[in-house]
């Protein structure tokens, strides 16, 4: 029985996802297998490899380009190392995405982590690197 569960996000750009998995001290894999309860293994384009027993399943979603984040929930091993519904990682790869696109136009940024965990990006419009 497959405990694997996915969620379409809106995450494009797998540079800036790999990016959020490094902040979070875990690998961004290419073409290889999520490990899920028991032996159950799901093939992925990419794979976030977690510390737990667990990981997540990247892949590319025809439609639309947006990739589809998949885990296996069960126990909690997952939700503790990425957040309730991917939520630190989601955050951690529009953080870096606004970075990386600021950048891009020559945009200087300034990134502050909050108290209550939230990230506030301050973006100066034509300032010099």
């Amino acid at each position: 029985m497959s405990h694997f569960t996915s969620i379409e996000t809106q995450v494009r750009d797998i540079e800036a996802l790999r990016e959020a998995c490094t902040e979070l001290g875990v690998a961004l894999l290419d073409h290889t297998q999520a490990r899920g309860f028991g032996k159950a293994r799901l093939e992925a384009d990419h794979v976030v490899r977690l510390k737990g027993p667990y990981d997540i399943a990247v892949n590319r979603a025809e439609r639309n380009g947006t990739y589809t984040l998949t885990t296996d929930w069960w126990d909690g091993h997952v939700e503790k190392e990425v957040g309730p519904k991917f939520g630190r990682l989601l955050q951690l790869y529009a953080t870096h995405k606004v970075m990386q696109e600021a950048l891009k136009h020559g945009r200087r940024v300034n990134r502050r982590k909050e108290r209550d965990g939230t990230i506030r990006l301050t973006i100066q419009e034509g300032a010099s690197l």
